[in-house]
């Protein structure tokens, strides 16, 4: 998974027990790569979201461990966690709270306690990577839908976390925004940070992920490559998802070894055969 094969986070028999009652993760044991993109991905009620909300300390476990870089998680304290792992909500109402978007991306700097010249170091690095420089001074709210995923993308971003966790990053975007989203996404890789996405999107999921882990009823049921995930069709129905579509023509057409996950390979295994 990783050069030195240690995970950056890591759990052991991790069970979340809501105070209604329902356990939402009965004994995970996983593990998430420096470097690695993983997607999370499973039905409503899986436990995807449970799971990464014990990352940054947004929730503690009822029993089992969390470890983030090789320490008990139970050691640290939000704060400590948070600077660690950066965590970008789905629904971006939920996440803005300022009055302008250059305020919203000093939030983060601010409360690690960054001086002010690194502040404007990194707002200025993140306004030209995502190309913000004239919404700096608007409403965040006032933005469209697409505009305001970016602003919160961007406001984590700011402080440089070695670990990024989104939330259906892909939800509400229109296509620039998912190009964006991608070149963040390899970025982080690029610089070897570690970034975990859960999502409905298997179309986006086949194209963007080395690895993912599916989860089921609170547990995980499979874990490996797209290729080796899409095509167990028993684990894919526990989990109650689809493969990308192309995929699914592939298998329908009985020539899906070796898998096709994009438009693109589908069309070169097409013509090789044809020839």
């Amino acid at each position: 998974m990783s050069e030195n094969n240690n995970p950056i986070i890591e759990t052991e028999a991790l069970v979340h027990t809501y105070k209604t009652g329902v356990t939402a993760l009965k004994g995970v044991n996983v593990g998430f790569y420096e470097g690695v993109i993983t997607p999370i991905v499973g039905q409503n009620g899986s436990g995807k979201t449970t799971l990464v909300r014990h990352f940054n300390g947004l929730l503690r476990p009822t029993s089992g461990t969390v470890f983030l870089n090789g320490e008990d998680a139970k050691e640290k304290n939000v704060g400590a966690m948070a600077v660690q792992v950066g965590y970008v909500f789905q629904n971006p109402n939920h996440q803005i709270f300022c009055v302008s978007v250059k305020e919203e991306l000093e939030v983060g700097p601010k409360n690690f306690g960054f001086t002010e010249s690194q502040r404007e170091e990194a707002i200025e690095r993140v306004t030209e990577l995502m190309d913000l420089g004239e919404i700096l001074n608007l409403h965040p709210l006032t933005l469209d839908y697409t505009t305001k995923k970016i602003v919160t993308i961007a406001s984590v971003l700011t402080y440089n976390p070695e670990i990024l966790i989104m939330d259906e990053p892909t939800g509400g975007l229109d296509e620039q925004g998912r190009r964006m989203l991608t070149k963040i996404i390899r970025m982080m890789k690029d610089n070897g940070r570690t970034v975990l996405m859960i999502s409905h999107d298997m179309d986006y999921v086949a194209q963007i992920s080395e690895r993912i882990v599916v989860m089921a009823e609170g547990e995980v049921i499979d874990d490996g490559t797209p290729t080796e995930v899409f095509q167990n069709a028993e684990n894919l129905n526990k989990a109650q998802i689809e493969p990308p579509q192309i995929a699914q023509l592939d298998i329908r057409l009985k020539n899906s070894d070796p898998l096709s996950l994009n438009v693109d390979a589908f069309v070169e295994k097409y013509r090789q055969l044809k020839n």
